[in-house]
């Protein structure tokens, strides 16, 4: 399984450069990619971004200005693994025992999706991806469809697996104390990153 980080957005609402914000003395960008090697994972960074391939191997948009969901497809055109995990940039606060207990679950399930969700609401952008969303994921950016969930519960179908993160927590001694109100909190203004720090 490889890693990527999803860190090609234009960073409107913060006013600056949100992968090189610093958080806890370093760079956005250097704790997501420290995050996934933590997790066992081989991190890429998705965006076109070469400043940021001091950090870790870069990949480029296929088609710009598509979001999330283009940063999706560009990693799976370039993979050459069946099963992928994605991380935004901005979630500094996911524990790495939670990306392991990600590759466990897809382990079991096989599922092509495996996506997270908080209080009834999904997070796509720390999830696992086949490579076999790929044409559906293609098709959609092509027709101006860039909504990741939409389109993600669309091309994996009955191959969905869409979990309770809350349950899991509950049931997990390792993952129980972690403060998983605040894991997906983004960063994506000045108010936002001064509430992680």
């Amino acid at each position: 399984m490889n890693g990527f980080v999803l860190a090609g957005g234009r960073s409107t609402r913060m006013g600056r450069d949100k992968a090189l914000l610093e958080y806890h003395g370093r760079p956005l960008i250097e704790h997501a990619v420290r995050l996934l090697r933590e997790a066992g994972l081989r991190p890429h960074i998705v965006g076109s971004r070469p400043d940021l391939a001091q950090y870790a191997p870069v990949i480029s948009d296929l088609h710009e200005a598509c979001g999330p969901l283009g940063g999706i497809e560009a990693a799976l055109s370039a993979t050459g693994s069946k099963w992928n995990l994605f991380l935004a940039v901005d979630l500094p606060l996911i524990p790495p025992a939670f990306l392991r207990y990600l590759q466990q679950r897809v382990s079991m399930t096989g599922a092509y999706a495996t996506m997270p969700g908080v209080a009834g609401r999904a997070m796509p952008l720390c999830a696992i991806y086949h490579r076999a969303l790929l044409p559906q994921i293609r098709s959609a950016l092509e027709s101006g469809e860039y909504k990741v969930v939409r389109v993600i519960q669309h091309a994996a179908g009955n191959n969905l697996d869409q979990f309770s993160v809350e349950a899991v927590v509950t049931a997990r001694d390792d993952l129980r104390n972690s403060q998983m109100h605040r894991w997906f909190q983004n960063v994506n203004t000045p108010g936002d990153l001064a509430l992680v720090i």
